[in-house]
């Protein structure tokens, strides 16, 4: 943050020097249900979307990125449109969620940066929580943690237009060190489990792919759609009240009626509900096994994650499922699964950290070799679970 102070000075002569740090996350288990309205777990790392900034009292923004080239400006009263693409949609989207219910008067001067490369670790939710609580700060705005969550997804979903769920700002927000948060998708209920006695530090290793591009570039809204049809056909061929299909979740229909009626699904649909139903299982029962500090059974079941992700929900790519099937049969590697979309980015391996020479050696004979063109972008970053989203004091 030092660094960030000093630019921030240098740049708009700054004296009232604030920050927020807003850190990426994982989601050990419960992939692709969020949007389900399903059961979701989280944890949020020590790496994070720094801001810095200071009050601007003639209502605009002005925020450099160290990560990204070019400065986003904008009024408060004339908030551009969305550019596909650009980093500055974050900053945009997050100024106009905030002015649907409340006046901004004060914009800030800021600076922007994250250690991690993008790609798998919502630094999208990081940083647009990073400028939400700025703007609130400024603002004299007082909202809740669950309140930033809905303001952040707002963005991401109405602005931007992403068809996610809340697990993202849900992590990045409500986390706590060395605690597993367990979000109710449906209800916007959550609860932070402590994990049960354990015989040495737990890490979590983050493999980058290389591979980095936005959401709205890949399958990802198309499988969403597809959970929708596939909770939709259930609901006709089980006879029950039929839901506007914009509105139909698996997380409405009970898993005795998937066993029932799973065999008269087309293949696709039987695909992503049954990745639906057997991953709401394993979330059950990774809870369960970190209650315990069980650190292999809770890693089994990533790995079951991350091969129905592959099988049943089809997403990945080469690359990522080399970073996958390689970590899970890394000495070290209690379990793995992709992290975030799984189209693009990083996977994620938790860990005992005595191995992390091993498993970095591992990863460096097996992933060059077979993807020679990202030998020089992939990374191999350490991790350990930290808070979720505050202020922080320069």
């Amino acid at each position: 943050m030092k660094d960030l102070s000093l630019k921030l000075v240098e740049k708009f002569k700054a004296t009232d020097i604030r920050a927020v740090r807003s850190p990426l996350r994982i989601c050990p288990l419960g992939a692709h249900v969020d949007h389900q309205g399903g059961l979701v777990t989280g944890v949020a790392l020590d790496s994070s979307i720094n801001l810095v900034y200071t009050p601007s009292t003639d209502g605009y923004i002005r925020i450099q990125s160290q990560d990204f080239p070019d400065e986003e400006m904008f009024h408060l009263d004339h908030v551009p449109e969305v550019i596909p693409g650009s980093w500055g949609n974050y900053i945009k989207g997050a100024a106009l969620s905030l002015k649907r219910d409340y006046i901004l008067r004060n914009g800030i001067n800021g600076i922007v940066s994250g250690k991690l490369p993008i790609g798998g670790l919502s630094s999208s939710a990081a940083v647009t929580t990073a400028y939400l609580m700025a703007l609130c700060d400024v603002n004299n705005i007082k909202i809740s943690k669950l309140d930033l969550v809905q303001y952040s997804h707002w963005v991401e979903t109405q602005y931007i237009g992403l068809k996610n769920g809340i697990l993202d700002q849900s992590a990045n927000i409500l986390s706590e060190n060395n605690k597993l948060m367990v979000m109710d998708c449906k209800s916007n209920e959550y609860k932070l489990e402590n994990i049960g006695a354990i015989e040495h530090d737990l890490e979590f290793v983050i493999v980058y792919s290389g591979i980095s591009t936005s959401l709205i570039r890949t399958d990802y809204n198309n499988r969403v759609d597809e959970c929708k049809v596939s909770s939709w056909l259930l609901h006709e061929i089980s006879s029950m009240t039929l839901p506007n299909l914009k509105e139909s979740k698996l997380r409405d229909i009970d898993p005795s009626v998937f066993e029932e009626y799973s065999h008269m699904l087309p293949g696709r649909f039987k695909r992503r509900a049954k990745h639906y139903f057997s991953e709401q299982k394993r979330v059950k029962d990774g809870i369960e096994a970190w209650k315990r500090g069980d650190l292999r059974s809770f890693g089994q079941l990533m790995n079951e994650s991350g091969d129905s992700s592959v099988h049943q929900y089809e997403c990945g790519c080469p690359e990522l499922i080399t970073i996958f099937d390689t970590l899970k049969n890394s000495a070290g590697v209690y379990g793995a699964r992709f992290s975030g979309a799984g189209y693009r980015g990083c996977c994620i391996g938790l860990i005992n950290p005595a191995f992390k020479k091993e498993i970095e050696k591992t990863m460096d004979s097996v992933y060059p070799v077979k993807h020679p063109k990202y030998k020089d972008l992939y990374k191999v970053h350490f991790c350990k679970i930290a808070d979720g989203a505050h202020y922080h004091k320069i």
